[in-house]
Formats: C-alpha cells, structure tokens, sequence
C-alpha cells in the first residue's frame, strides 16, 4: 500500500491513512487504493470489524487533498469535480453505503471538511482527547457534500447539528461526546487499545447479527416504526437461519463462550 497502511489482526482490521505530510488528506488515486482495502474488508468472510485511524497525532484526516490540481480549481463542487471524484466518495467509504460490516472510527486529531466525514461514515467513533470535528465548507463558499450534512443532522439533535453546519465552527471532543456523536475520548495513548477495546466486544457477537442489526437499522431510517420492524433484508433473513443462531443457543445451554462459525 503506499496511501495507508493495513494490519490484519485475526477477525480484525486495522487501516491507517498514511499521508502525515499533508494531514493525512486524501486524493483520487488514495481513494482508489482504499477501494480495493475496503472490497477486501466486504468480502473475506474472517473479516469481522475494522478500525480506522490516521498516522501522527496532529490530524486524522483534512479531507481532500487541495494540492490535487482537479481538487484545487474554483470548480471543486461542479461538475468537473464530481466527474473526478471517486464513485464511491472520499476515501471510497463515505458515498459506500451498502458496508455491510462495523467501521470504528479512531480518531487521532482534527477531523474537518472530507475528514469529518469518513469518521461519520463509520459505526462507532473512538476521539482522541485533542480531537477537534467541523466541516468548515461553508466558509470557503462549499458544502460538505460526502454526507456529512445528512450524517451529521441524523448523529446528534438537530438544533446542534445545524449550529455547526451553518456556522462552520469546530467542536471538541468532549462536546462532541457530550452531544452523542462520539461513543468515547480518551487519551491519545490509550486511543487505539480503545478501538481494540470496542472491536473485541463486536467480535464477542455473533458476526451475521451484527452484520444483519447494521443492515436493518442502515434501512430502517426513513421508515415509520412499523415498517421498519417488520423490515427482514437479506443479511438479515441470512443471520435468522445460521449456524451462529445455532451456536449461540448451544454456548448458552453450554455455558461457554461461542465459537461463531460466521454462517
């Protein structure tokens, strides 16, 4: 990899953004790169979680790399930017929104603009007690058009989100914890065994119910309570008559941990 760097721990994976000289901002060809880490991470089944982070302490992401002359133009937000950037956004992950597995999002320093928005497009966000979160845009005459708008205003109430959407201001880590869009701030020192801390306790679960609750909860947004109970999608339906279902009621009756086939 020459963008990031990928460590595969077990069930578990961890990718490190590794751009500290422009604070770990993204171009096409990283994203390219990502892409492929990502569709690994989808389809090897003893994959189970991964962990997203960046190196150094300063900066998890800045986003877009502005030094990329087709990022760079006063075009940045028209067509010719969304001609140029990848199909499936910034870092190939914040336009992918079929990931059917749990992303952690670890969060080792400021996190604005295309930045902010990968660490939304993540399940759990673990923050540095430096971290800083915004999405600046508006400022320079943009929108942060990755789904950080959306993301954002669904993560935390909404008068909150819109404080920090129409101003462009930056939040802390303890405010942003303090408003439920961070699950936990910790020292930096302590941030990754964090995130390992939560991927341990996903990777106790049932994989294909983790897999299947993400699913539905994704679909079930915009749906009235009803509908989106009675929602059954495929990973969903696929988790109801697995070996895990199985296993788990056997470790039960057992009393030992479960040993998930991940089928």
């Amino acid at each position: 990899m020459e963008f990031c760097r990928v460590e595969r721990e077990g069930h578990l994976l961890v990718v490190t953004l590794d751009r500290p000289q422009v604070r770990n901002a993204l171009h096409r060809a990283a994203s390219d790169e990502l892409d492929r880490v990502w569709t690994q991470y989808e389809t090897d089944p003893e994959l189970r979680v991964a962990i997203l982070t960046g190196t150094g302490d300063r900066s998890f992401s800045a986003g877009y790399d502005m030094r990329e002359p087709s990022a760079a133009t006063a075009e940045q937000q028209g067509p010719a930017f969304l001609a140029h950037r990848h199909p499936r956004g910034l870092g190939a992950l914040t336009l992918r929104y079929d990931m059917p597995k749990p992303l952690i999002a670890a969060v080792n320093g400021v996190a604005l603009g295309g930045g902010f928005e990968l660490a939304l497009a993540c399940d759990i966000i673990v923050a540095a007690e430096h971290a800083e979160f915004g999405l600046p845009e508006p400022r320079v005459g943009r929108m942060a058009l990755e789904g950080g708008m959306h993301r954002l205003a669904r993560s935390m109430p909404l008068k909150a989100a819109m404080g920090l959407l129409l101003t462009g201001r930056r939040i802390s880590a303890q405010d942003a914890y303090r408003t439920g869009l961070v699950n936990e701030v910790v020292p930096l020192a302590d941030l990754l065994p964090a995130a390992r801390r939560w991927a341990d306790e996903i990777l106790a679960c049932a994989p294909l119910s983790v897999q299947g609750t993400k699913e539905a909860v994704m679909k079930g947004l915009d749906l009235a309570l009803p509908a989106a109970v009675g929602l059954v999608p495929p990973m969903m339906a696929r988790a109801l008559v697995s070996a895990d279902q199985v296993e788990g009621v056997n470790a039960f009756l057992e009393r030992r941990a479960p040993r998930w086939p991940g089928r």
